[in-house]
């Protein structure tokens, strides 16, 4: 079911001018779909606050589409994108080297990549339980290692990681590196927040549920029949509110956190699920 309220775009002034540093910008599905990703939404969303964006993706061309829209709803945003493995190293320090060539500075931190297998305990290979750390994990810890110095170095600094609520609890559907590695993206968030928070540096994260995303589309449309079988149990949902959320009410929670309105919120797993987590009902997949 669509939502039932209208799209809200709020402003904090204090954003304008800032650069932010996002991983996961790419938008996937089709190209006029009126939906965004989580990543692709977050920029949008920071853009129209006057923040300049520098993003990466793994697919070049799914990260220039986002910045196609970007600049199609207002043609001077600054938005620089560029093709970054985040299971590299190298590359992980070329894109941070680039951002800072570019601008000269990370205000803010954004690392939005994440992907998910399905596997057990007894059936997950160790290189798929290695991959599935590495990318929803390791990747965390890749990106704040190059960009913390910096952002000491300035004097303040800000990093929002995307988590999921299966790092909270069990939804139903076997993907034990997955949860596991969202579980301590939690963790590392709030260590992070302890430790650099007296240099004026904020770590906190958001914790998705059941979010209608391009990514949806692409499940229900999958040769993969597990995709399909995926995507029709999370239409199906069961969310106390009774519509899922989209990649704008990420995107606001994410914001908030990147902005002065938040100033003294650190270490802290902002949920955004409708309720879901706390549902007794069925409907997790």
């Amino acid at each position: 079911m669509a939502p039932p309220v209208p799209e809200v775009f709020p402003t904090y002034p204090d954003l304008a001018g800032k650069v932010a540093l996002i991983t996961g910008i790419g938008q996937v599905g089709p190209r006029d779909s009126p939906f965004w990703g989580n990543g692709a939404a977050t920029a949008r969303l920071l853009s129209r606050n006057g923040v300049k964006i520098f993003g990466c993706d793994l697919f070049l061309e799914s990260a220039e589409r986002t910045k196609e829209r970007l600049l199609e709803e207002n043609a001077n945003a600054v938005v620089d994108v560029v093709k970054t493995d985040v299971m590299d190293p190298k590359d992980v320090e070329a894109l941070v080297a680039a951002v800072i060539q570019r601008h000269g500075r990370v205000d803010i931190l954004i690392n939005n990549v994440g992907q998910t297998a399905v596997g057990n305990p007894a059936d997950t290979s160790e290189e798929l339980w290695a991959r599935q750390i590495d990318i929803n994990l390791t990747s965390v810890y890749r990106l704040c290692h190059h960009v913390l110095p910096i952002m000491q170095k300035q004097g303040s600094g800000n990093i929002i990681n995307n988590a999921s609520i299966t790092a909270m609890r069990y939804i139903g559907k076997h993907q034990i590196a997955y949860a596991s590695a969202k579980a301590a993206v939690i963790r590392f968030t709030k260590a992070t927040g302890v430790m650099y928070g007296k240099e004026n540096i904020r770590s906190n994260c958001v914790v998705p549920g059941l979010m209608y995303t391009p990514l949806v589309d692409n499940f229900a449309q999958s040769d993969d029949p597990g995709d399909r079988e995926a995507a029709k149990k999370i239409l199906d949902h069961n969310c106390p509110m009774g519509w899922m959320g989209t990649g704008l009410d990420v995107a606001n929670g994410v914001v908030w956190l990147a902005s002065g309105a938040s100033r003294y919120v650190n270490s802290h797993e902002l949920v955004i699920d409708g309720g879901i987590t706390e549902s007794t009902g069925t409907g997790f997949y």
